[in-house]
């Protein structure tokens, strides 16, 4: 793909309202910043190239060129993208303190990550009050600090760029889809630096259908709660449709169709449910809220997997034929709404002479998941 600087940055991404915020432009340079959920260039710059552009999910996304490097074979469509194994998980013995969110998968594998040294810091997000928040951990007893889940568009990899200013070389990422895919982008030298070494030791990803825009859902949910009583959110997986809110004394219950209107545009065009360029993908397993969903995609994804498991930090069951299938369905009907959204926006393989797109796939490839 061609790499274009940060004023076509602006034009293509931040000018269609397609910016998610994932925080891949936050921490290279003074000029891009995130508050609140909203990024935002404060400075002109005038680099015909940038990491800026070259990390943007939102930019020229090129799906066969991801594949080919991950992979190694063209992108295919598949609704779980690539893995080698799927099981039902939840932390083991060995995962003994901290709350967690569902079944503790995710904490239990970053926690292991970090004490047997396969990456030496944590890209996590944490939270400001409601306010999600990029937090590098490097000490393992600190990952339950993040583990609850929060729902709103994240400055992730704020935190990435962070970690590899300060030097480490082993760093570890937990993100959703569209900051994953921003990862992959990122590890994958597109501005050909000779001296490029990739600093990604280990990607989780989670499972996301969408996010919510951080400043919206706060101003919603403060008609309903005082925000700073709200301890915990949560969105239990089908057939629940509720979005919920824990006080210190009360639950409240709302229901998803009064959420989704404060989903962000870029969501829309997101093709991506299960984070397909992770090493291990983990998501809350249909009705058993206690469990996750693990899919391992990788090898180094499946040898973390395994010794996790041998030390008693995971404990793994084999997935219901049922749970997959209705997983499988869910991730299709993902790809073709936004495949279908995308197109009729110009966002999808968009001619050279034309505005520049957001996702480039072989167009057999689309019409096999559109139809």
């Amino acid at each position: 793909m061609q790499i274009f600087g940060p004023n076509e940055l602006l034009e293509d991404v931040h000018k269609r309202d397609l910016c998610i915020g994932c925080g891949a432009c936050v921490n290279l340079c003074p000029y891009f910043k995130n508050y609140r959920g909203k990024t935002a260039m404060l400075f002109p710059c005038t680099l015909s190239e940038g990491r800026c552009y070259a990390s943007c999910p939102k930019a020229e996304l090129d799906m066969d060129e991801l594949s080919s490097l991950f992979f190694k074979k063209p992108y295919d469509g598949s609704p779980l993208g690539n893995y080698r194994d799927v099981f039902v998980a939840h932390a083991g013995k060995g995962m003994t303190d901290g709350a967690f969110q569902a079944g503790g998968t995710v904490s239990a594998l970053m926690v292991f990550a970090l004490k047997t040294d396969m990456i030496d810091a944590a890209v996590l997000t944490d939270h400001k009050g409601m306010v999600p928040a990029p937090r590098l951990v490097t000490h393992p007893e600190e990952v339950a600090k993040c583990a609850t889940s929060k729902y709103m568009a994240a400055p992730t990899l704020a935190g990435l760029n962070q970690g590899v200013q300060e030097g480490y070389q082993h760093l570890g990422v937990v993100g959703t889809p569209c900051q994953v895919m921003a990862v992959a982008k990122m590890r994958s030298n597109l501005l050909k630096k000779e001296a490029f070494v990739d600093p990604v030791a280990l990607v989780v990803g989670l499972f996301c259908t969408w996010a919510l825009d951080t400043r919206e859902l706060l101003a919603f949910l403060s008609k309903k709660v005082e925000i700073s009583r709200i301890r915990k959110t949560d969105i239990p997986p089908p057939p629940a449709e509720v979005f919920i809110v824990e006080t210190g004394d009360e639950v409240i219950e709302i229901p998803l169709e009064a959420i989704r209107p404060l989903v962000p545009n870029a969501c829309h065009v997101c093709p991506d449910m299960t984070s397909e360029w992770a090493d291990i993908s983990v998501g809350v397993l249909e009705g058993a809220p206690d469990r996750n969903t693990l899919i391992v995609r990788t090898e180094r994804g499946e040898r973390l997997v395994q010794e996790a498991e041998e030390a008693g930090y995971l404990i793994l069951d084999k997935m219901p034929d049922e749970n997959l299938e209705h997983l499988s369905l869910a991730a299709a009907n993902k790809k073709r709404r936004s495949l279908n959204r995308a197109r009729e926006e110009g966002l999808l393989n968009s001619p050279a002479d034309g505005p520049r797109a957001v996702l480039r796939i072989a167009e057999e490839v689309v019409q096999g998941i559109i139809g």
